[in-house]
């Protein structure tokens, strides 16, 4: 697995950085010193005095005052010391708390990890929800995205596929049910995660998510959540039942991706979601069965893209859908079998491009885009109406 990585943030780089003592106290009191000078200059200017003594008016008392309060101003130079002490008192406290709270995370880390490679099941169960927890603690986001990427690498291990429930294999079904659900805990964990306000305790939203090649054969609940950053890749994975729910999420930015990925089975749902930005990239993939839904869902920016993908079973589902911004391809796409159905949707503005598509056009398409096609709708010549 090769997670996507993004430059450490400003917020993160907790390294101790500062002067040693003796330079930042030198400098310190230099500029202590200066100061003082400035004030002493400054009055002595304001009083408009050539010289001790002559016509100004300035006597040997006033001149004591005038050197007793610089010297105060230099003596104050006790507190600015006492504040770069403190200062780095503090940074280093911070910095050592920190350490501990790394060398603590990287011990419960390996802990876990370690679970999750023990023939027991609810030994391997214990090591997930660990590893949950110490991405919710973690006090790094390096630290966060590392326990992620750890799940996301059990997700994409190879397993022995269930052998059914004949009598001869009873133990073995047994033990793929028990392993299965570890799996099917993980997938749940991460869509409960990224469900949480970005920013709250527990969220991993902004957190990249490799799922590649990954089988999904059960529920993942998203509904509601904002993608706003990161990049979340289901690119070639295996939907084979289960529900992926969408509904009401918002994409304003970030990368959702389905690349070349296979639905044979279950449920995509994306009724409602706001598309404003950022991509989500279905290029290549392959719609055998199953079910992908994009009823009342609003496009308004950003990408959809289904270049190339294969359509020769189950539904991909438009209707009610609102174009009103933003792109959505079907470019080279192939439409032999399954439903494709844009009845009730509104085309007002963004593009959507059909070009190079081969098959039958989508349902409802034309009632939808309107007779003559408008501009931002691309569709090939073959499923042009014929002109009366």
């Amino acid at each position: 697995m090769t997670p996507n990585r993004r430059p450490r943030s400003a917020s993160n780089d907790r390294e101790l950085r500062l002067w040693k003592v003796g330079r930042a106290l030198t400098l310190a009191f230099a500029a202590a010193v200066l100061v003082a000078s400035g004030v002493f200059y400054g009055l002595y200017r304001m009083l408009n005095v050539q010289g001790i003594g002559s016509t100004a008016k300035l006597d040997a008392a006033t001149l004591f005052d005038l050197v007793k309060l610089s010297f105060g101003v230099v003596a104050g130079s006790g507190a600015l010391v006492a504040l770069v002490v403190a200062y780095r008192r503090q940074r280093v406290d911070e910095a050592g708390a920190h350490r501990e709270a790394t060398r603590l995370h990287t011990e419960r880390f390996s802990q876990a990890v370690d679970k999750l490679g023990s023939d027991s099941p609810a030994v391997r169960l214990g090591g997930v929800h660990a590893l949950a927890g110490l991405a919710d603690d973690a006090p790094t986001q390096d630290l966060r995205q590392t326990c992620i990427d750890v799940l996301c690498g059990y997700l994409q291990l190879p397993f022995t596929p269930d052998p059914g429930e004949d009598p001869a294999h009873q133990e073995e079904h047994h033990r793929y049910l028990a392993f299965r659900k570890v799996r099917h805990t993980i997938l749940r964990l991460i869509g409960d995660h990224y469900r949480r306000p970005q920013g709250t305790h527990r969220s991993w939203q902004g957190s990249d998510l490799d799922l590649t090649g990954v089988t999904i054969d059960s529920d993942m609940d998203f509904a509601g959540a904002v993608f706003t950053g990161g990049t979340m890749d289901f690119g070639a994975a295996t939907f084979t039942g289960g529900r992926v729910d969408f509904r009401g999420a918002r994409f304003s930015s970030g990368t959702v991706k389905f690349h070349g990925a296979v639905f044979s089975g279950g449920r995509m749902d994306f009724r409602t979601a706001m598309f404003t930005g950022g991509t989500v990239d279905f290029g290549a993939a392959r719609f055998t069965g199953g079910t992908v839904d994009f009823r009342s869902a609003m496009f308004t920016g950003g990408t959809v893209d289904f270049g190339a993908a294969r359509f020769t079973g189950g539904t991909v589902d438009f209707r009610f859908a609102r174009f009103t911004g933003g792109r959505v391809n079907l470019g080279s796409a192939r439409f032999t079998g399954g439903t494709v159905d844009f009845h009730g949707a509104t085309f007002t503005g963004g593009m959507v491009n059909f070009g190079f598509a081969r098959g039958s056009a989508p349902r409802g398409l034309f009632a939808a885009a309107g007779i003559p096609v408008p501009a931002t709708v691309v569709i090939p010549s073959a499923w042009l109406p014929p002109v009366p």
